[in-house]
C-alpha cells in the first residue's frame, strides 16, 4: 500500500507540472478527450487541481463534468449515425437487451447512474446506447453532466479531507473489489430510483 501511495503521489506531481500552465481549461480538455476518444486518468488530474488550489476547488469538478459532457457529444453523433447496428458490434445481444430495457424504463437515470461510476465501468457503451436509442440530446448532456459532477464533487471532498493519497486507497480497493463496488452502487441507486421515480409511460 505504501508503494502504491508513493507512485500515485509522484504521478499526481508529474501531472500537475504538465497541465498547470493551462489552468482550469486543462481539466475540461482532458475530460473531453477521456470521454470522446480514449481513457485518460482524469481523477488524478481533478484531485491534483483541487489539492493544489483549494480556494478554487468547486471549479474543477464543474470543468471536468462539462468536459465529459462535451466529449460524449461526439460519441452521441457516432451512435446516432450508426444506430443499434453499431452498438451490437460492441456488446453481446444479451447485454444489449438489458441496456435497452433499462432505457425503456428510466431513460435519464439509465445514463446518469453509469456516468457516476469510475473506471473500469464500460461507460462508452452506455453512451452509445443512449444515442442509438435516440435519447433527447439535451437530456443526454444533462444526465452526463450531473452524474459526472456528483462523482467529481465527491472526489474533491475526499481529497480536501484526506489529501491526494485517497486515490491510492481507492485504486487499491477498486482493483480487488471493483465488481462488488459496481454491483452494490448500481443496485442501491436503482432501488432509490424505483422507489421515488415513476416508470416512463
Amino acid at each position: 500500500m505504501d508503494t502504491l501511495k508513493y507512485i500515485v503521489t509522484r504521478y499526481i506531481g508529474f501531472l500537475w507540472a504538465l497541465v498547470k500552465p493551462l489552468g482550469s481549461w486543462a481539466v475540461f480538455a482532458i475530460a473531453g478527450i477521456d470521454s470522446a476518444f480514449f481513457g485518460v486518468p482524469l481523477d488524478p488530474v481533478v484531485a491534483t487541481y483541487v489539492y493544489q488550489n483549494r480556494s478554487h476547488a468547486p471549479l474543477y469538478p464543474f470543468m471536468a463534468a462539462a468536459g465529459s459532457a462535451a466529449g460524449c457529444a461526439i460519441l452521441y453523433w457516432i451512435g446516432y449515425r450508426g444506430g443499434e447496428v453499431l452498438l451490437l458490434k460492441r456488446v453481446p445481444r444479451s447485454k444489449f437487451e438489458k441496456i435497452r430495457a433499462s432505457f425503456d424504463r428510466h431513460e435519464f437515470w439509465a445514463l446518469m447512474v453509469p456516468s457516476m461510476l469510475p473506471p473500469p465501468f464500460p461507460f462508452k457503451a452506455v453512451v452509445l446506447a443512449a444515442s442509438a436509442f435516440e435519447m433527447n440530446f439535451w437530456h443526454f448532456l444533462l444526465a452526463i453532466f450531473l452524474g459526472r459532477l456528483l462523482r467529481f464533487v465527491l472526489l474533491a471532498l475526499l481529497v480536501l479531507k484526506f489529501g491526494p493519497q485517497v486515490l491510492a486507497f481507492g485504486a487499491a480497493v477498486l482493483a480487488k473489489h471493483w465488481i462488488l463496488f459496481v454491483v452494490f452502487f448500481v443496485v442501491g441507486i436503482a432501488a432509490m430510483i424505483c422507489a421515488w421515480v415513476p416508470a416512463k409511460k
